[in-house]
Parts: structure tokens; sequence; C-alpha cells
């Protein structure tokens, strides 16, 4: 039998798989499980979109193979979208193109640039595919930790110069996943400066822009177009996440090095999924409900957590709630206790998707993160079996 690749056998479980896996053996075991582990909204995509995909599917019935980079239409229909959101006039010919939702696009983008020895530098806590896309492409991924002292922004002083030498590529994700901060203004430029002083590109994941709960999240070209791209989807704007439609915006090209991966690794978003895409983003009534019911159900569980003493920090932003646990135990050891049977929640433990850091640190670990994915009722009686249950 043939040995599977070293990059295969070396790779950790993907942690969002291994969550899904714990929640399938409870149901199996009788135990009534609330699921807050991976952030996949249950509620159905809105009609109207299920609708516009409905007739796309006849009207694009000859349609054949789709374009790579997004029909005419579909890069159009961003651009206005872009400019109404953030005031940022794009180039839909040059500055715009579709993906298979933001996941493939993020794993993929690092083969546009980085070589053996290069370094990607990665927020942790973060989405995996920042550091699994580097790994495949032959990188070494350098992980930034998010802490607390610092509001879970990036420390770029503490970057050292022989890092940043190697350094091709810079994450940002804000508003971020999974401790729902935003980005300041002075933020984003300290980025832009430091990214310009040392050649390095500026890639902002900007997948939970439209799910805030006070001031609107900002994007990055707002301040800057040279060196930087962004990944949008909308998966979690319009709960299209079995869509897999999203695009990637920013320097032209950056773009058309990255449009140059992905004709050779995919055929291109169905048109008929991206006429449902254009519906949505022509639509921003069903984002408001969202956004509405997203902060019931937060401010519903975060009563719960502080009804047990628990320190709780509302999130600006995305729907997750990043709990900070008692001092003393463990991310894996809170997490268990929820899987109690008189509990039943699954919640994914912060040392499950953070990295630890050269220094030995891993910055998720104190931490459980929960996404508002169960219904308003479900979340309710989650934080009343919370409250009546779990024992710290």
């Amino acid at each position: 039998m043939v040995n599977i690749s070293k990059r295969i056998t070396n790779l950790p479980p993907y942690p969002f798989a291994e969550i899904e896996r714990i929640s399938r053996e409870l149901k199996a075991s009788g135990v009534d499980v609330i699921d807050f582990g991976v952030g996949d909204p249950i509620d159905p995509t809105p009609e109207f979109i299920r609708e516009s995909v409905k007739v796309s599917v006849d009207a694009q019935a000859a349609s054949g193979y789709p374009s790579y980079i997004g029909s005419k239409k579909f890069r159009e229909a961003i651009g206005d979208w872009f400019e109404k959101r953030f005031g940022v006039k794009l180039d839909a010919e040059t500055e715009i193109t579709s993906s298979i939702g933001s996941k493939e696009a993020i794993f993929n983008f690092p083969l546009a640039y980085i070589d053996a020895g290069d370094v990607v530098l990665i927020p942790t806590p973060g989405y995996p595919p920042y550091a699994r896309g580097c790994q495949f492409a032959g990188g070494e991924a350098y992980f930034l930790p998010l802490l607390a002292e610092n509001n879970f922004l990036i420390d770029f002083k503490k970057i050292t110069a022989d890092i940043a030498q190697k350094a091709k590529i810079l994450w940002l994700n804000y508003p971020n996943s999974p401790t729902g901060v935003n980005a300041a203004d002075d933020f984003y430029l300290e980025a832009i400066n430091w990214c310009e002083a040392n050649n390095v590109i500026l890639a902002s994941d900007l997948a939970y822009s439209e799910i805030y709960f006070g001031e609107k999240p900002k994007s990055i070209l707002e301040f800057a177009r040279k060196g930087v791209v962004e990944f949008h989807s909308l998966s979690k704007r319009s709960r299209m996440t079995g869509y897999r439609v999203g695009f990637v915006a920013g320097d032209a090209e950056i773009i058309a090095a990255f449009r140059k991966v992905k004709t050779n690794i995919d055929s291109g978003t169905p048109a008929f999924l991206q006429d449902a895409a254009i519906a949505a983003l022509t639509d921003e009534s069903h984002v408001e409900e969202a956004r509405k019911e997203y902060g019931e159900k937060r401010d519903i569980l975060l009563a719960a957590f502080a009804s047990l003493g628990l320190e709780v920090k509302q999130p600006e932003s995305t729907f997750y709630i990043w709990q900070k646990i008692p001092a003393g135990m463990r991310s894996e050891e809170f997490a268990k206790k929820l899987l109690a049977p008189e509990i039943g929640v699954v919640a994914t433990p912060g040392s499950l998707i953070s990295d630890t850091t050269h220094d030995g640190i891993n910055p998720g670990e104190g931490y459980v993160r929960f996404a508002l994915v169960p219904t308003v009722a479900k979340v309710k009686e989650a934080a009343e079996r919370i409250k009546k249950h779990l024992k710290i």
C-alpha cells in the first residue's frame, strides 16, 4: 500500500470536524444536544435567495462551466454593494474576483506568493485555513497572539526584525473571530504602515463585517489599496454557508496573481449561485433581522454566565462569545463540563482553535467559544441548563 503524504500525516485534525464528531456522538447516545460548536447558522437561507436559485437553475441550464473569476454581472453587483457599504469604488474587471466561499480562497491564496522558507504572519486564535494554506504552500506559519491586555489586537512591536524580513503575508481578521473585537482606524493605519515598511501583503478576512451590534466595521480598503487584499463571503451575512460563494477584492496585481492560482485549481462558482449572491447583495433587510436576532441570543447567554459569577465581555461584532472561564481551569475541562447529559451544550475549547506561539503561549487557553447559531428558544433553554446545572 502506498503511504499517504507527510503533509497529511503530520496534519492535526481539523478542529471543527472534531467538534461535529463530538456532537454526533452525543446525539447518538441520547443526549438532547444544543450545539454552539461550529459557526454554521441553522436558520434557513432567506426565501427570496432560495427562490432566485430556483429561477436561475433553469435560466442557466445551458451555461456550461462558469467563469473562473465570476460573471461580469456578479462582479459589478459586488462593486455596487462595496461602494454603498464602504464608500470604496472597485474596478470590477481588475480588482474583484469570485471565490467558492472564503475558505478555499484563504487556503489557496498563499500559493500565489509563498515559497519554501517564506513566513506568513497569522493571528491566533483564528481561522485554521490561514495556517493550513500556508503549510500546504510550503511556508512557515508564525503565530501572533491575540491577548486581552491588547484588546485582542496584533502587537506589531513584538514582531522581530528577522521574522519581518522573511514575512510575505500578514493575515488580519476584524471583526475578529472568535473574540468579537473590531479594529479602529489607528490600528488599520498601523497595520498598513507596517506592511508597507516591510514589503508584506496585507490580507484581510472580512467574513463577519455585516454582523455587528454598534458601529459598522470598516474595510481596510477604505484606507489603502496597494498591497492590500480582502476576503468576503456570503455565508455569514446572508446565511448562505452551503452555497459556497464569496469574493476577493483589492490590489489589481494581487487579484491577478490569485486568479492565476484559481484557474489552475477550480472551475469557478456555479452561475446560478452567483445569481443567488447578486440577489442577496441587493437586500439589507434580512441582514438587519439577523443582527437583531444574534444580539438577542448574545444577551441571553451572557446573562447566564454573569449569573454564575463569570467575567463577561460583550462582543462588538460576529456571532461568537469568547467566554473567559474560571482561573485555574483549562478550556477542555470547562467544555467537558458543558457536555454533561443534564446540560448537553457543545462549545469549542479556546485552546483547540489557537496555536501555540514561538514563546510557548496558547492564547486560547482559558476561553471557550460559543457560536450563536441555535434558535432563540434553544439559546434560552441552554442558558437555563447552564444556570441550573453548571458547577464551577
